[in-house]
């Protein structure tokens, strides 16, 4: 979704001055399309929480038509990548970033930044040697559709895991969304326990087993999904 400077005003709950300020210093991130300011609304969002400014509710709005894609969509959008280098956090998370399927008008370091931003006020991994990588809130990037990443390490990292296992494994969500990104989120943590996707994950099977056993996922997912609607109140 992009925004108007107005807009992006309303949303942050400042006028349109400080907004224009803003943008002179750098401070705020903005793309120009057809020589005119445009924003995304997650990428204000991420920012306003780092920044510690109160948003508008309507921030957390969105549209009736937002995608909710399927895990196996997002992955194969994200793709599977093999002996992902690095040899501790911030250098594994950059190597992350670089192999992302994104268009060459993506910051990826502004990405790397907030992915590192989000694992200094809390780990990402969710034991048993993975990681799901994500900002505090999604953020847009010129990506048509949410992704997931699966990357394998070449080394393992220590992410600081509740469990104390070091990471070998990360998924990285992107997502033009809130509402996709939590979903895809809440796949990933459903699917990555006790599960044939979870197998294929823990076994480094290839990417078309991986992507098998995703849809599989998605259609299990789907039929619970489809059960709990069609329960009783």
């Amino acid at each position: 979704m992009r925004l108007r400077v107005r807009d992006a005003a309303e949303l942050l709950n400042v006028s349109e001055k400080t907004i224009y300020r803003w943008i002179a210093q750098k401070l705020l991130p903005v793309h120009r399309v057809n020589e005119q300011y445009r924003f995304n609304r997650a990428e204000l969002l991420e920012w306003a929480s780092a920044q510690r400014i109160p948003v508008s509710p309507k921030m957390l709005e969105e549209p009736d038509d937002a995608q909710i894609p399927s895990l196996t969509d997002a992955l194969r959008a994200g793709g599977i990548h093999y002996r992902v280098g690095g040899s501790d956090k911030p250098s594994a998370l950059r190597s992350v970033v670089e192999v992302l399927p994104l268009p060459e008008e993506v910051d990826r370091e502004f990405l790397l930044q907030v992915l590192l931003a989000r694992e200094s006020v809390g780990s990402t991994a969710i034991g048993e040697g993975i990681a799901i990588p994500h900002v505090r809130n999604p953020i847009t990037l010129h990506v048509a559709q949410p992704i997931v990443a699966l990357n394998f390490l070449e080394n393992d990292i220590d992410f600081q895991a509740i469990d104390g296992r070091p990471v070998h494994t990360l998924f990285t969500i992107i997502s033009p969304t809130i509402r996709a990104h939590l979903n895809l989120l809440s796949k990933l943590a459903y699917g990555l326990k006790g599960s044939p996707f979870a197998e294929a994950v823990a076994g480094r099977a290839s990417r078309e087993e991986i992507f098998q056993a995703a849809t599989q996922l998605d259609a299990q997912i789907e039929t619970m999904t489809g059960q709990a609607e069609g329960s009783p109140a």
